[in-house]
């Protein structure tokens, strides 16, 4: 049953949505392998000292992938629940939305590479 109290209401769908996170930590491995590179970054982050802007452009390129990868994966289990057999048009689907991860995952490393590669080329 929907509680329509404005404060309950919302702290239900932070519920939800933490639930939501863990069951794609814990059970999608396209999502456990974005989410463990985002935590070695976030320690290379802390290593290297990074500036508070490039936190900011960090953080977000992060939770972009996971976001994407989420929706992906949501997509995904839509159309294998719509039609379990191959479709060529449930295909199209699957790979658009994969091709979305790709450009988050491409933006992602563009800021890594802008923010580590010159603090890892002075180490040397």
């Amino acid at each position: 049953m929907k509680d329509n109290r404005f404060v309950r209401g919302r702290l239900k769908s932070v519920e939800y949505s933490i639930k939501g996170a863990w069951k794609l930590v814990t059970s999608e491995h396209s999502i456990m392998v974005q989410f463990s590179l985002g935590i070695a970054v976030t320690f290379a982050g802390f290593y290297f000292d990074i500036s508070a802007t490039e936190w900011m452009l960090q953080t977000f390129a992060i939770g972009l992938v996971l976001a994407i990868e989420g929706a992906n994966t949501a997509v995904e289990k839509i159309c294998d629940f719509v039609n379990p057999d191959f479709n060529p048009k449930i295909g199209f689907i699957k790979d658009v939305a994969s091709g979305a991860v790709f450009f988050a995952a491409i933006a992602a490393v563009i800021v890594g590479t802008i923010i580590y590669y010159p603090k890892v080329a002075a180490l040397f």
